[in-house]
């Protein structure tokens, strides 16, 4: 493909203007439409990175401008179903930020609706291109730790009405829950450096500032198919820096966040070995390897693949977090995976 792959972005919050400059750098496509519901969010953005595209605000007209090749959908949680299935049914390749769905019907409508219409997909969970992450991936595939027993990540974020998105993030209707919202990025991750699926969950939680019409704090016991258990927590009421939590504890050797212990690795090793790495370590969006996950996008469709990270994958992340919310509204019932 020498064609440069004509890209839209809709919705222009603070994550579409890391996106744009993650575009920007990659030799291979070009920004032709910026949209919002606000033609003046589109235009603030063309302005600020000096872009020769339109500014629209009708996403029917993103739609239908034969330039587009790819989609990039960044505006609130409640429209990333609608304008998924939108984007796939007019044939073009789709990027969608988390979470894709707020229910189940809206997950397996999207996960249908890209199958049927053969396009390419990306589910915006960057993290797994941080480097901590990709760095203990390949330790627990290179049998570094022995075989997992236990995995535990943890998101904890105090994020309150201070945050741009408030007005939608914070309500059942548009915001989903704690899990939907920002938990799904330590629930992804537990399944990506696991490897297995959760076959079962049970969750409990609490409100305490109540500014959230959902629980803003949740803890999740999980169990995966090869017999491994787990946990994750999201808090967001914590009064705390950013955290984002990992520990692995293999049959020989455990990895805590950058920390290893490994004897297999470093025979002899009497204390904790630390990896210097970039850490998953801050909410600020320009901190994100957004420049990794556009660029294995782009490669996925000039090299006709799925990612590892499609909207078919990210599907079994979302079933999960509505399977934790299913449990917290049963009063901690075990519920079992895949939800029917």
């Amino acid at each position: 493909m020498d064609k440069k792959l004509g890209v839209a972005i809709h919705g222009v919050g603070d994550v579409a203007f890391a996106h744009a400059a993650s575009w920007l750098r990659n030799p291979h496509v070009q920004i032709v439409s910026v949209s919002s519901r606000k033609r003046e969010s589109a235009q603030r953005l063309i302005d600020q990175f000096g872009l020769d595209c339109p500014a629209r605000d009708n996403f029917d007209e993103v739609l239908a401008d034969p330039r587009v090749d790819i989609v990039n959908l960044s505006g609130p949680n409640q429209v990333h179903t609608p304008q998924g299935i939108a984007a796939a049914d007019a044939g073009k390749h789709v990027l969608v930020e988390k979470p894709m769905a707020i229910t189940m019907d809206e997950n397996r409508a999207l996960r249908d609706a890209v199958a049927r219409a053969g396009v390419k997909s990306i589910v915006s969970f960057v993290l797994r291109w941080n480097p901590l992450l990709e760095t203990l991936k390949s330790l627990v595939a290179g049998d570094a730790i022995g075989e997992l027993l236990y995995i535990e990540v943890d998101y904890w974020h105090g994020i309150g009405p201070g945050y741009r998105g408030w007005e939608w993030a914070h309500t059942f209707r548009t915001g989903g829950s704690a899990a939907l919202l920002a938990g799904c990025h330590a629930l992804d991750a537990l399944r990506f450096l696991a490897g297995h699926e959760v076959v079962e969950v049970s969750a409990m939680s609490n409100n305490k500032k109540g500014l959230y019409e959902y629980d803003a704090n949740v803890v999740a016991t999980m169990k995966l198919d090869d017999g491994t258990i787990a946990k994750s927590s999201v808090l967001l009421d914590a009064d705390i820096p950013y955290a984002f939590n990992i520990d692995l504890v293999g049959t020989q050797g455990s990895l805590r966040d950058n920390r290893i212990w490994s004897k297999r690795l470093f025979p002899g090793q009497k204390s904790w070995a630390t990896m210097p790495t970039i850490l998953p370590d801050s909410g600020d969006v320009h901190h994100h390897p957004f420049d990794a996950q556009i660029n294995h996008f782009v490669d996925c469709i000039r090299e006709d693949r799925q990612s590892h990270c499609s909207v078919a994958d990210a599907y079994r992340t979302h079933e999960l977090c509505l399977a934790i919310d299913r449990s917290i509204a049963e009063g901690g019932r075990v519920v079992k995976l895949p939800l029917d």
